[in-house]
């Protein structure tokens, strides 16, 4: 799925804002969430957000979920695990109430999760819920914004960076503490910063000034030659102001941001249509849209409509070259809609291909005697070089995804054949 705007059509209440309030402690507590449950856990905060506190539980179509986190709405057992994680994770806050006295509290990060008829339902506990709903101290994360990064780490520095943008830096963080966040605590391989360094802080970093609305760099204090504390030094990303439109031109009093809004197109979608392209050409757009027939998704034909630049038949002949760039583009666009469809089905079959092959790996493993199994692992183990392939194999066995190639190409030579009744 691409980098889209998340659709708003099918969408109500808290999920037409396009960011979610999440407070400090909530942000400190999720850092070995994979990416997915990084992403899942905000949308469903979203989803909450209004009625955290008043009600005890909260519902959200499982296709729309799967929609705004950026995954196959088709592929329920991923959805299935990733909520799993969440239930499983642990959330422990430590700060001060409002009186001044110290708080300690820890939480499930979600207290149930089920799907059923096609719904995610969902609840928080009411300790956690309360501190979620807090508006004293927060962060705002943008769900498009979100929905940019392809790292976990990355986001998770995102999360913990952005809450400082106003007063310019993070603050001295212990290494202790920052591995905590990031999610890497209890790996000896990035006990040492030049690990640290090397796979968590750079690539990190590099995504966050790419894809955000924030730009860091990092600054680290040592005791000798060893690096003890470090700090993110934070300016806005200019490159992505479009992410906060402000009203201060009074877009939301117009006729046009009106009627946008009661169609269920988003209020920041809404501003930014209006700010790039002016009331007068999304006024067209609208009276467009209004003489088509049978549109079953006014939302996302509009938002087709003004990239295109759909315009309504004039009564007199047309003029020819219009009509030839008005087909070039309609051609186009069919031939984009085309090739991205074809991308989206090759990664699904890919990925059921990878699965299918892996479920057999894990079969015929299984089927061999304890010693036979012990040296199989050890084998592939030493075929190993990245420290990383080495630990998550050491994890997973013969489930680790990273590791699903060299896998494959190991049982394919210790089985030959292995395979071949597998569609290629």
């Amino acid at each position: 799925m691409g980098k889209q705007d998340i659709p708003t059509e099918r969408m109500t209440g808290a999920l037409r804002r396009s960011s979610v309030k999440k407070n400090v402690a909530a942000i400190h507590v999720s850092g070995k969430l994979s990416l997915l449950q990084r992403k899942l856990s905000n949308v469903l905060l979203l989803n909450a957000y209004d009625a955290l506190t008043t009600q005890p539980k909260h519902a959200i179509d499982a296709r729309t979920l799967c929609t705004m986190i950026g995954y196959n709405s088709n592929d329920m057992e991923t959805l299935k695990g990733a909520l799993r994680g969440l239930a499983e994770t642990v959330a422990e806050w430590d700060m001060l109430d409002e009186k001044g006295r110290q708080e300690w509290g820890v939480s499930a990060l979600l207290s149930y999760a089920k799907l059923k008829g096609g719904v995610c339902e969902y609840a928080y506990s009411p300790a956690l819920a309360e501190k979620l709903h807090d508006p004293k101290v927060f962060a705002l994360i943008n769900l498009n914004i979100q929905r940019r990064f392809t790292s976990g780490h990355a986001l998770s520095l995102y999360e913990n960076c952005y809450r400082f943008v106003r007063t310019g830096s993070t603050g001295w963080w212990s290494l202790e503490l920052f591995r905590r966040l990031m999610g890497v605590d209890g790996s000896a391989y990035y006990e040492t910063y030049k690990h640290l360094n090397a796979k968590i802080i750079k690539p990190a970093v590099a995504e966050v000034n790419k894809s955000s609305n924030i730009l860091i760099e990092p600054e680290v204090r040592k005791m000798g030659r060893t690096v003890t504390e470090i700090r993110f030094r934070i300016k806005e990303n200019p490159q992505l102001a479009m992410f906060d439109i402000d009203d201060d031109d009074g877009l939301r009093k117009g006729r046009v941001y009106a009627a946008l809004l009661e169609m269920g197109v988003s209020d920041r979608l809404a501003r930014q249509w209006i700010s790039e392209h002016g009331e007068d050409y999304v006024a067209a757009k609208l009276a467009y849209l209004h003489a088509q027939d049978g549109v079953e998704s006014p939302v996302r034909y509009l938002t087709a409509a003004i990239k295109g630049d759909y315009a309504q038949p004039k009564a007199a002949e047309p003029d020819p070259e219009v009509a030839a760039e008005a087909a070039r583009r309609a051609e186009e666009g069919q031939r984009r809609a085309q090739a991205q469809e074809a991308e989206v089905d090759a990664r699904l079959a890919e990925r059921a291909q990878r699965a299918a092959r892996l479920a057999r790996v894990r079969d015929v493993a299984l089927a061999r005697n304890p010693t036979q199994r012990d040296s199989d692992r050890r084998l592939f183990l030493s075929q190993l070089s990245d420290p990383l392939d080495r630990e998550e194999f050491a994890r997973l066995g013969w489930a680790s995804a990273l590791n699903a190639r060299a896998i494959c190409d190991f049982w394919e030579d210790l089985v030959p054949g292995l395979f071949d009744d597998l569609a290629a």
